[in-house]
């Protein structure tokens, strides 16, 4: 099955579709901070979180919404002619502050002419029905997108990533989401130390039972100043080459149900904090090598299908 030029059903092809030209992100900073980290939970953060909070690409939380919205949107519309973008909340848990706060920023993004899309980075047990029903509303004027970090569904590994919650939480998250009609968006981690392919499909396995619309297929990166750093450098674990990780994200893809759509398939991290792969760095280079090897093994011929009315974006 093929999806424009790509034998997944990628991200851009979806935006496409959606929107009817290119589409770029703006990386948005809301000035918030996480359960994770300020004690509610615990103080450390999730073991491979850097100081950014997964936010080392947005922008300075100092300026307004629509500042940050426009300096992005400037800097992209120089190099690519640009005109709609996606508001993408990112530092962070973005739904982890009083629900007026949420409402003001949630809002002023919204509302912004260049912006057709909302996307809100967060946690499952950041959901209550206050902010479930912001979402919902501001779904009625654009789409909101709600992207929400399981990782991996195996209790060892949630574990040692400290990811701070259990597995039913993140199913009660995504049913009352769907029940609000707000898309949701799946982040996993492929590589976790003590995790085999056998883990990784098993999770995907779980996700294509689960009314998700998106993932997101993160490579491990190991970064500067994380707990995950420490045990990398005292070698408890290590990373996968690029070789070993296109053969496992190969058979991800293959596994996945066709009809949810792929929003990223390996990640860059920041070059002055990533420790290793190094090889990551590359991210172009990388996907343009997943696709040869793609086409090379003919990967898509015995693809699965999967119902077609399972992930409705409706």
């Amino acid at each position: 099955m093929m999806w424009g030029d790509k034998p997944y059903y990628s991200f851009s092809h979806m935006l496409q579709e959606r929107f009817g030209e290119k589409v770029y992100k703006v990386a948005l900073n809301g000035g918030m901070s996480c359960p994770n980290r300020d004690g509610h939970i615990d103080t450390r953060g999730c073991i491979f979180c850097s100081a950014g909070g997964s936010g080392d690409f947005a922008a300075d939380a100092a300026l307004s919404i629509t500042e940050q919205i426009d300096r992005q949107a400037e800097q992209i519309s120089r190099k690519r002619p640009v005109q709609k973008y996606i508001a993408y909340f990112q530092a962070y848990t973005n739904t982890y502050a009083p629900v007026d706060y949420l409402e003001k920023i949630f809002t002023e993004a919204v509302e912004h002419p260049k912006v057709v899309a909302l996307s809100i980075g967060t946690r499952p047990d950041c959901l209550g029905p206050d902010v479930i029903a912001l979402l919902a509303r501001l779904n009625q004027i654009k789409p909101v997108w709600v992207e929400l970090g399981l990782q991996t569904i195996h209790p060892v590994t949630a574990a040692y990533i400290r990811r701070g919650y259990e597995l039913d939480c993140f199913e009660t998250a995504v049913k009352d989401l769907r029940a609000n009609q707000l898309e949701v968006i799946v982040h996993t981690i492929l590589g976790l130390p003590g995790e085999t392919k056998d883990h990784v499909l098993a999770t995907l396995d779980y996700l294509n039972r689960q009314p998700i619309q998106g993932i997101k297929m993160q490579l491990l990166h190991v970064l500067k100043g994380t707990d995950l750093a420490a045990d990398y450098n005292n070698g408890l674990f290590s990373v996968m080459t690029q070789e070993d990780y296109l053969d496992l994200l190969i058979d991800c893809i293959e596994h996945l149900d066709p009809h949810i759509v792929i929003h990223r398939l390996t990640g860059d991290g920041p070059r002055a904090l990533l420790v290793a792969p190094l090889w990551s760095s590359a991210k172009k280079t990388v996907l343009n090598q997943l696709h040869r090897t793609m086409k090379e093994r003919g990967a898509y011929q015995g693809r699965r299908l999967c119902q077609t009315d399972k992930h409705s974006t409706n």
